[in-house]
């Protein structure tokens, strides 16, 4: 399964300051993403939750899935959480496509100050990171954005694979929706803000993994 989090309602979208550096989601960004996770079919069939490291994308993914990811992603005194909950993981090549500052996720330092519990090894911090500087892999330019959505798609083929016999088999990403047109290879892909769509993981003709709309 896959969700668009670049949300109508982000600090950014709101003010329409795009020169702000990874901003937030607003309290009714929040609530938004909190009323998907109401409706989301089959929570309990999630058993990862993967989210670019954007601080929207995360928190979108904390209020989608607050009572699906396991507790000890969230302060103990929240009460938020479950026993043997989906595992959570951030991954740099779920990050939305342009070099803007909006875009622009924070260093590891500060993710890590604002979201204590969370693991973000995945993450270098090094001053020249390539994740954050969006060069090299991570450039905006089109043969790299296509490189990094086969490379996640590749991850998410390992993630369902790993999930598959157990009683929690989907995986969920939270990303971003222009992003979301490279991962799918649909140009018109527009899912509401926040949305979500059910894919299939798939192999084409020669050999590489694609997402195909579920029915």
């Amino acid at each position: 399964m896959s969700f668009s989090c670049d949300m109508l309602n982000s600090q950014h979208n709101v003010d329409q300051n795009f020169q702000r550096l990874d901003p937030p989601l607003t309290e009714s960004g929040t609530k938004a993403a909190e009323q998907l996770g109401s409706s989301f079919p089959e929570p309990d069939s999630v058993g990862v939750v993967m989210s670019s490291p954007s601080r929207r994308a995360i928190q979108t993914a904390f209020s989608i899935f607050r009572n699906v990811l396991d507790r000890r992603y969230f302060d103990p005194a929240s009460g938020n959480g479950v026993e043997a909950g989906a595992v959570f993981i951030v991954d740099p090549d779920a990050q939305e496509r342009s070099a803007l500052p909006c875009d622009t996720c924070s260093t590891r330092e500060s993710l890590q100050q604002s979201f204590p519990y969370i693991d973000f090894s995945p993450l270098s911090d090094a001053e020249d990171a390539t994740w954050r500087s969006k060069t090299g892999s991570y450039s905006e330019h089109d043969e790299a954005v296509n490189m990094r959505a086969m490379r996640l798609r590749e991850t998410l083929e390992k993630l369902v694979a790993s999930c598959e016999k157990s009683s929690r088999p989907n995986v969920a990403l939270v990303t971003h929706g222009v992003f979301m047109k490279a991962l799918t290879d649909d140009s018109s892909i527009d899912l509401p803000r926040p949305g979500w769509a059910a894919y299939r993981i798939e192999k084409d003709d020669v050999g590489n993994v694609v997402l195909v709309a579920a029915d």
